[in-house]
């Protein structure tokens, strides 16, 4: 006999960082369990302490942190309670991370800067990661960064699903907010019924960060509803401007769907008195009760993650939960 197998030992276990543990909770409902407890505190010094209250040894262990305001913090968080679990035995583990840090830092756009979603994956791996799950990465390129598997979990097919069921009876046009999301306009633009596009042309200031000049709008808009889709509302300054040149330029009215409610200040206060009639957005990441405002509605993403862990978990496919579709 050359080895020795013990049935029946496959196992599961979920962990929540601090940072956002109320969606933590929604997805471990999701599959039918609760999330493992832990120890988790820092020291007066602020550094962080963590350790798994159950054994892991075996199991596949999935770290669910979305990386809010302070993000460095939560980094950390995560890069020790991964470390934790790989000291602890466990069989593999799964960075499930809603916002990925760093992903605008994806590229040197001039000597001398760094390229820190690179370093990211870097740490991930090096604290003792097997695999990352993310939804919307800033660019897709993120993926061959880390070694090892990355599932890529689009909120696309959730946005649109509400946006044409709501918006059922409109004439919609799709709005990329600069020339690199035009593929992604495309892809929403097919899921609603095949809407025409267009798109913002813009410059942003390379040294100043958070500050973009639109300058005019490519394609059609006049009397019609325009949807401006992006990965990620952070300030607020570039969808508002945008949707006011589209506003200028004849649409009848403009919703924002984004993947990311960064909402660093003053994006609340910007989005809520902008002339948006809408701005939707998933709960990747928490908003505090003063980030919340009227126009505001929220799509939870809790349970694609959750099917995602599952086809994890038993060697299924995440890719067939968006039909083959990125």
């Amino acid at each position: 006999m050359s080895n020795l197998q013990v049935p029946n030992r496959k196992s599961m276990t979920l962990f929540s960082g601090r940072a956002f543990p109320e969606l933590a909770d929604e997805i471990a409902g999701h599959i039918g369990m609760e999330i493992t407890p832990m120890t988790a505190r820092d020291f007066a010094n602020g550094e962080i302490f963590v350790r798994p209250e159950e054994s892991v040894r075996g199991s596949d262990a999935f770290v669910i942190q979305s990386h809010t305001t302070p993000i460095n913090h939560w980094v950390m968080e995560t890069l020790i309670l991964v470390d934790a679990l790989k000291r602890a035995s466990a069989k593999r583990i799964t960075v499930v991370a809603p916002f990925y840090p760093y992903s605008r830092q994806d590229k040197k756009h001039r000597g001398r800067e760094p390229i820190s979603a690179r370093l990211i994956a870097d740490l991930l791996k090096t604290a003792g990661a097997d695999r990352i799950m993310s939804i919307d990465l800033h660019t897709a390129q993120i993926q061959g960064f880390f070694d090892g598997p990355v599932d890529h979990l689009f909120a696309l097919p959730l946005l649109a699903q509400y946006v044409a069921e709501t918006y059922a009876n409109e004439n919609l046009t799709v709005v990329s907010p600069d020339t690199g999301r035009v593929r992604a306009a495309e892809q929403w633009a097919d899921r609603i019924g095949g809407a025409p596009i267009a798109f913002i042309h813009k410059t942003r200031d390379p040294n100043v960060a958070n500050q973009v000049v639109a300058n005019r709008v490519v394609g059609d808009v006049v009397g019609r509803l325009c949807i401006l889709a992006d990965d990620m509302i952070d300030t607020g300054s570039s969808v508002v401007k945008a949707a006011d040149l589209l506003y200028e330029a004849g649409a009848s009215d403009v919703i924002i769907a984004a993947t990311h409610g960064i909402f660093s200040e003053p994006a609340a206060d910007r989005l809520k008195n902008s002339r948006v009639r809408e701005v939707i957005i998933t709960n990747t990441l928490p908003l505090r009760p003063e980030q919340r405002f009227d126009k505001l509605t929220v799509i939870s993403i809790a349970p694609m993650i959750a099917r995602a862990i599952k086809e994890v978990f038993s060697d299924g496919s995440v890719t067939s939960l968006f039909d083959g579709r990125s």
